[in-house]
């Protein structure tokens, strides 16, 4: 019988087969195939007219703002019909898995840079490159954010996803719990520790700090892991063996880990980014460790008085760092039979007003280079200081290998279970880490056999 070990295993070197397999496939195509993609089905450019789906990768969180964007494009473009579907961030990913390998793929949906490899090894993608360079907006959107989707593509340079924001780590305090208790902000680690203690009093259900232990867990375990150890790549010289298990990083986790009932609630194992926001802003709790993506739930729940959000704590060095949060963006799925159509919503979807408008509702950096300056960026303050951290030389980003086709699967399914094992005190961080490491490695190496 096979251990949950060598199942883990088992289930990347398959997923390594199909990657391989889609890399062959591509190669095939290059020499001659027909270029259909997943499925056999290569889709067509079609009139332009007509009826699109699209598929929100984020569906309830963002489904208000899609369809006002929507309605402006019917508006603009009344013989085309856009089909909205909005999926749950945490099932979008298998949703569209199945898809590729069953039919029923939409003309457009989102695409992260999480996503890309995965989708892109299984030929799901069409390349946008000539597209975007006949666009008027080639001279318009974000470099940086360009180039990050597609080194995240799997290797090969592609574009294959038009980028619509970039997030990043926040840290948001209740300014009126600090004041309060006497409290600088917490701009440094050891001002945050501190904060977490002096802030907890589980008797009055008062807590310093509100963990992630739920889905999505992981990713803000890295952020905390890596920002206190200051390491600033996730790989090795050789990028054969990752930095994961650093000693400084086990160290970190044992540390934050150490959090969790001490200065949090004991409901914050399971909690998901939606539970977490969600009790950070109707309870007493001091901070909350997410990303720009839920600044505005915030002003509803507690206004612009009682809270900021400010960049990730520096260390002990006096500089920041934080790992990669994956770029935003619309892919077109190979298999659309109305390409010319599907162009026509991406195009509008990241003009500079749709652009501004999407990123305004989201808090998140804008890709229109034209939208960067809007009125709105000024008076958001976490994603005033987000893009100043991220363009004034204060911040070093460990990029995550968001190119691997096993990432998503590592560092959620594979890996959430675990955290929560070192939450509970099941678990040492070593051990964790250590597994995680072996993964990754693993990983690392197949990926690089493959490319050759």
């Amino acid at each position: 019988m096979l251990s949950s070990r060598d199942k883990g295993t088992v289930r990347r070197r398959t997923s390594a087969a199909v990657a391989l397999g889609a890399v062959l496939a591509l190669t095939a195509t290059a020499c001659g195939d027909d270029g259909s993609g997943a499925g056999g089905d290569k889709g067509a450019e079609g009139s332009g007219k007509g009826k699109i789906t699209f598929w929100d990768n984020n569906g309830g969180i963002r489904t208000a703002v899609w369809k006002t964007i929507i309605a402006d494009f019917e508006k603009a473009n009344p013989d085309i019909d856009v089909e909205y579907v909005g999926i749950a961030a945490t099932e979008y990913q298998s949703k569209v898995d199945t898809a590729i390998q069953g039919g029923g793929l939409p003309d457009v949906g989102g695409v992260t840079a999480s996503m890309l490899a995965g989708f892109s090894a299984q030929g799901a993608l069409e390349p946008l490159d000539d597209r975007l360079g006949k666009s008027p907006l080639s001279d318009k959107v974000n470099k940086d954010m360009v180039e990050s989707l597609k080194a995240a593509g799997g290797g090969d340079g592609t574009l294959y996803s038009m980028p619509t924001s970039a997030n990043n780590g926040v840290l948001y305090y209740r300014t009126d719990l600090f004041e309060k208790a006497g409290l600088d902000a917490p701009t440094t680690w050891d001002k945050f520790y501190a904060a977490a203690e002096k802030l907890t009093d589980a008797g009055k259900n008062e807590f310093g700090y509100t963990i992630r232990g739920g889905s999505g867990s992981i990713a803000q375990a890295l952020d905390a892991m890596y920002g206190q150890s200051g390491i600033t790549s996730f790989w090795d010289a050789g990028k054969k063996k990752t930095t994961v298990n650093d000693p400084k990083n086990v160290e970190a986790l044992e540390k934050y880990a150490a959090l969790y009932k001490k200065v949090t609630p004991a409901a914050d194992v399971n909690n998901d980014f939606a539970k977490m926001v969600a009790q950070w802003d109707t309870g007493t709790i001091g901070m909350l460790n997410h990303n720009l993506g839920s600044y505005q739930d915030h002003v509803k729940a507690l206004g612009v008085d009682k809270f900021r959000g400010i960049p990730q704590p520096v260390g002990a060095s006096g500089k920041r760092v934080q790992v990669s949060n994956p770029v935003d963006g619309l892919g077109m799925f190979k298999s659309s039979k109305n390409k010319e159509a599907a162009w026509k919503f991406i195009e509008f979807a990241t003009s500079k007003e749709q652009n501004s408008k999407f990123n305004e509702s989201a808090g998140q950096v804008p890709s229109s280079t034209e939208a960067a300056n809007d009125a709105w960026i000024q008076k958001a303050e976490p994603t005033k200081l987000a893009a100043q951290a991220l363009n004034d030389g204060s911040t070093t980003i460990v990029q995550l290998p968001y190119y691997l086709p096993d990432w998503n699967t590592l560092s959620k399914s594979e890996s959430e279970p675990g955290f929560q094992k070192v939450l509970l005190g099941d678990m040492s961080a070593k051990d964790f880490l250590d597994g995680l490491a072996d993964k990754l490695n693993e990983a690392q190496a197949e990926w690089t056999e493959q490319m050759g």
